[in-house]
């Protein structure tokens, strides 16, 4: 299993909105970065991954896992862009936030640490199990 980031404007698509989509989930779609759209393509059904709030927020509030591997984006008219299907397993009972990830030692590698502009991106297993330890799971 591989570990993975989503990132979301609250405002736009937030943790709730993925909730109430249920065990259908929802397309990631909309990314039209060629690094992470090529980090979807790597995804395999099971993987798992945090839900980020970027911009308002800034932290990781829940778990997903990604249910449909990568096919093309329903609302790209370029099929040269790819998403896969998440859906929410549950919340982070504490949500971690940029600041603390970037004070947090055993994180400092991480792509969010050292590249948040980035939407879709990978998450080390040790990082995972930092991330899972800090936020009370």
């Amino acid at each position: 299993m591989a570990y993975w980031l989503f990132k979301s404007e609250p405002d736009v698509f937030s943790w709730d909105d993925l909730v109430a989509k249920g065990d259908a989930g929802e397309e990631w779609d909309g990314v039209r970065n060629y690094q992470a759209r090529n980090f979807m393509r790597a995804m395999k059904v099971g993987d798992q991954g945090l839900f980020y709030h970027s911009n308002i927020g800034k932290e990781a509030v829940g778990i997903v896992e990604v249910i449909a591997e990568a096919h093309p984006d329903s609302k790209a008219d370029d099929p040269k862009w790819e998403c896969v299907d998440i859906k929410a397993v549950k919340p982070l009972p504490r949500p971690l936030s940029l600041d603390q990830a970037k004070q947090e030692p055993a994180l400092k590698d991480m792509v969010l640490v050292n590249n948040s502009r980035l939407s879709v991106q990978p998450v080390a297993e040790a990082e995972w199990a930092a991330i899972l330890k800090l936020s009370g799971l």
